[in-house]
């Protein structure tokens, strides 16, 4: 489980400090999949960046587990069962997909073990496994592959932003029940997601609205869309496909 305590985030600026992220407090159960939403600018991106030890809270106590990890880094967390997702995943030039996935998952994967990891993708491990993780991969194969790792990973807290960016609608449709099996088959662990995508918010178990850096409202998909549709803090759907 993973808990946010009145956490806050500032940044300094030639105008003073900027509050990006204010008082939030948000839990995520074992076995949940919770989305955070909201629109552009609200702080969703920070508050994920946050949670994997890319920024570091100016206020506030995250615990996972009822362990206080606010003053640990990116890689004490990733140690700890704390997966991160880039919305524009790095690139490794030199580094093949295999090799990839075999760091990921913290052993010497078979080239079979690969292949059911990138099929779960939409990927054919034959094309993708001894190819160089660099520019020549497209932005949704990048994408992909970067799931894939994930998936290698088996985390505890596992944490996308904005998955569906440059996906494709067959890959996002994929990338829907990669999600879902995601919480049947790796017992104990929660995924957070930061998505506008309608249908990502629907296989929520638990919707979070971030605006202007803070909660404005948790609960259900039930409870939650109905509020989001013809009002000013509407969620728009992006359109799979392009930048998010």
């Amino acid at each position: 489980m993973l808990e946010l305590i009145h956490v806050s985030f500032d940044v300094q600026n030639e105008d003073g400090g900027k509050e990006i992220i204010r008082d939030v407090s948000l839990t995520i159960g074992d076995n949940q999949l919770v989305v955070i939403t909201g629109p552009n600018g609200g702080g969703k991106s920070t508050l994920a960046r946050l949670i994997a030890g890319i920024e570091r809270p100016t206020a506030g106590t995250i615990r996972l587990n009822g362990e206080d990890i606010t003053g640990l880094s990116i890689t004490e967390r990733a140690k700890k069962g704390i997966s991160f997702a880039f919305q524009q995943p790095v690139r490794f030039k030199g580094i093949q997909v295999l090799d990839l996935l075999r760091l990921a998952a913290g052993q010497k994967l078979t080239v079979g073990d690969a292949c059911h990891y990138l099929s779960a993708v939409g990927l054919c491990a034959r094309d993708y496994v001894n190819r160089e993780v660099n520019a020549s991969l497209s932005g949704g194969e990048i994408k992909r592959i970067e799931i894939a790792t994930m998936l290698a990973r088996s985390s505890i807290l596992s944490v996308f932003d904005e998955p569906e960016a440059g996906i494709d609608l067959w890959s996002f449709k994929n990338l829907i029940e990669v999600f879902e099996n995601m919480r049947k088959t790796i017992e104990n662990s929660s995924i957070l997601i930061i998505s506008h995508q309608e249908r990502i918010l629907k296989i929520a178990d638990r919707i979070a609205v971030l605006k202007d850096g803070q909660l404005t409202m948790q609960g259900s998909p039930d409870e939650v869309l109905p509020t989001l549709v013809g009002t000013s803090s509407a969620v728009p759907e992006c359109k799979v496909g392009a930048p998010a």
